[in-house]
């Protein structure tokens, strides 16, 4: 290829692609970083599932994490043995869940769906007769209220999605838990040098916050399950293991998980009779207050304290954008954001203090 000559170099012009006035290579900048925070919107939005599914894997593995730590104050083996004990055991306790509930509450299943739309229908019944409904609009908005129930069951019950999704988190999680510090450093790479050192701190600093909410959450899902069958039992309530079981799950949910299991528990003692439905609702209260005073204070404490109506609103808006999983995963995300931005409000305090004392000396 023949070369040109210097002459025809010096006669070179700007492009159209080259901007050579300041301020509309400013205005071309501004310009850039608006679009690119609207395709990353966009993004966000077309891409909520499996960035959801990423987050559960992340919240997944937080969750195996602290459990290969606690476990290594009793078991001084490798951290490798401790999570495959760790992943084992859980393993162990879903096969314990799915089996003993396709074995004893499978039936128990169908009839608490029996019960609560019986209780639903008396309900309507009760306010036609008081004059809350008009007698046109009930079976309209019965039908409008099992319709939603119906609709929740089928999205619920859709099992190739919800395995597919659960094996996708369960993967994801167990990568990260075998090598945190891997992908700690992958994300750092990829920021200025002078801003890894703060990365790697808000990263310690959420890990850690999530731990104890993961593991006081766990905690709480237990005395919940346990505590709700014991007294549901004591009192002579039907179907005490299921509603013992669905507590302790829905405990996962705050606010919302435990308004689900009330309904249920009531309208199960209600139909038992008057006396059974009067201590399912003590059994609520107890629970809920036990739960309400003692373990969500002592893990705001260990962790960080999100109140209750920015948890909530949390998850309204995440569920109605992201469905079941942004619901699922409202809480921890909120908690990691507080955390963060906690953290990067006290470094940039500390800074300032620093070059103040600078300063002055």
């Amino acid at each position: 290829m023949a070369r040109r000559p210097a002459s025809a170099v010096r006669d070179e012009r700007p492009g159209p692609a080259e901007f050579t006035d300041p301020r509309l290579r400013h205005e071309v900048q501004r310009a850039a970083v608006w679009l690119g925070m609207a395709l990353l919107i966009v993004g966000v939005v077309v891409l909520a599932q499996p960035l959801l599914l990423i987050i559960g894997g992340l919240v997944f593995s937080v969750i195996l994490d602290g459990g290969a730590r606690l476990l290594g104050r009793v078991l001084p083996i490798r951290r490798g043995f401790r999570l495959a004990l760790v992943v084992l055991a859980g393993l162990a306790f879903v096969g314990w869940v799915f089996y003993y509930a396709g074995t004893t509450l499978a039936a128990q299943a169908e009839a608490l769906r029996a019960v609560v739309t019986e209780q639903a229908n008396r309900l309507m019944g009760m306010a036609t007769e008081f004059g809350l409904v008009p007698e046109g609009t009930r079976a309209n908005l019965t039908s409008q209220v099992l319709g939603g129930v119906g609709r929740l069951t089928t999205a619920v019950s859709s099992a190739l999605g919800a395995v597919t999704s659960m094996l996708a988190i369960f993967v994801i999680g167990i990568f990260i838990a075998m090598e945190p510090r891997l992908y700690d450093r992958g994300v750092a790479w990829m920021l200025p040098v002078r801003h890894r050192d703060g990365f790697y701190a808000i990263s310690d600093r959420v890990g850690f916050t999530l731990r104890r909410l993961m593991f006081g959450r766990l905690v709480g899902m237990v005395v919940e399950g346990l505590f709700t069958f014991a007294m549901l039992w004591v009192g002579g309530v039907p179907m005490a293991a299921l509603l013992g079981l669905i507590t302790g799950l829905l405990a996962f949910l705050p606010n919302i998980g435990a308004i689900i299991s009330g309904v249920l528990m009531v309208a199960v003692g209600f139909s038992a009779g008057t006396s059974e439905g009067v201590w399912a609702i003590f059994v609520y209260f107890f629970v809920q207050n036990l739960d309400g005073y003692v373990i969500i204070p002592y893990i705001a404490r260990k962790t960080v304290d999100l109140a209750p109506a920015l948890v909530l609103a949390a998850q309204l808006l995440f569920g109605a954008l992201f469905g079941i999983l942004g619901l699922l995963l409202a809480d921890p995300i909120v908690a990691a954001i507080k955390v963060a931005l906690e953290q990067i409000s006290g470094s940039g305090e500390a800074k300032r203090r620093a070059g103040e004392a600078a300063a002055k000396t």
